[in-house]
């Protein structure tokens, strides 16, 4: 009875980040927003469905531990692949919302030599101007 408890809250609640995640990505304004929504709510709402799954068949080891293995893999992956994927958007010139307050990697990235320093070299280059 508590099993089936568990088992249906976690399966609510990822199928409505499930939801949020597609939400987010035809309603965000560009690229980046949507990258993040659907990493964040999909990756967890995967790993709740999944862990649902697991319980569900809770006397396999197998099973439970292949699960544990999938939610693992999404939640390592997941956000490093948005990570590579924004970045090498911002690099290749996709245009970002108009809205944008701050655009934190301008002024680390030269975009003539493509180099992106860190933030105590533009501290210290800008040190060096003054």
């Amino acid at each position: 009875m508590m099993t089936d408890i568990i088992v249906s809250i976690s399966v609510l609640l990822g199928s409505f980040l499930m939801l949020l995640a597609s939400i987010g990505l035809n309603r965000m304004p560009d690229l980046l927003t949507r990258m993040h929504a659907t990493t964040k709510a999909g990756a967890l709402g995967a790993g709740l469905l999944i862990m649902a799954f697991a319980i569900v068949f809770w006397e396999d080891t197998s099973v439970v531990v292949r699960a544990g293995a999938v939610v693992v893999f999404i939640i390592v992956t997941a956000p490093i692949a948005a990570h590579v994927l924004a970045r090498t958007s911002y690099f290749v010139g996709v245009d970002v919302w108009e809205g944008t307050v701050k655009d934190a990697i301008k002024e680390q990235y030269d975009m003539d030599t493509h180099q992106l320093s860190s933030v105590n070299a533009v501290k210290k280059k800008q040190t060096e101007e003054n």
